[in-house]
């Protein structure tokens, strides 16, 4: 198995992946330079829990703080998700240049509207047509094993007396 090892990338994309954070981001992308309090305000959630997704995005190089006097303005930073999009681009250069082939291969080939020959019908089809009473057995041993759990002896915490 390889091993990529970039924790840069890593810490991006665990960052984008909490929806609030994304929500944060994206505040952020309509309008920079916001304060904290002004950043958590249409989010139903607590300023301690705003502070603590700010901080994975500060860990993540997402985002720039700056202390002006008691007000921290939130700026975004390009670096990390510049280096996640070349990451996603060199797979959607791969994913883009199989399906193209994929699509030349359907649309190169002729395909018959209609089967000549009728189809075999596949073996758990076949299996069904034998035996169309398994799905009652289910439901008779499903309701013999719920009649028994009646009877089984309930377990009791460590330094309890059962109840009678």
């Amino acid at each position: 198995m390889v091993k990529y090892q970039d924790e840069t990338l890593d810490r991006t994309f665990a960052a984008l992946s909490d929806p609030t954070r994304r929500a944060l981001l994206a505040r952020l992308g309509e309008q920079d330079n916001l304060s904290v309090s002004e950043l958590a305000a249409p989010f139903p959630i607590s300023l301690p829990a705003i502070m603590k997704h700010l901080d994975v995005l500060t860990d993540a190089g997402l985002i720039v703080r700056e202390k002006t006097g008691r007000t921290v303005a939130c700026r975004l930073t390009a670096q990390p998700m510049e280096q996640a999009m070349n990451w996603l681009n060199r797979y959607a250069q791969f994913w883009s240049d199989n399906l193209d082939r994929l699509a030349a291969f359907v649309e190169e080939e002729t395909w018959p509207t209609q089967p000549s020959t009728p189809m075999p019908a596949p073996p758990s089809a076949q299996r069904n047509a034998q035996a169309p009473n398994v799905q009652a057995l289910n439901v008779r041993a499903s309701r013999s094993r719920a009649g028994s759990a009646r009877g089984r002896k309930r377990s009791t915490p460590p330094g309890r007396k059962p109840s009678s």
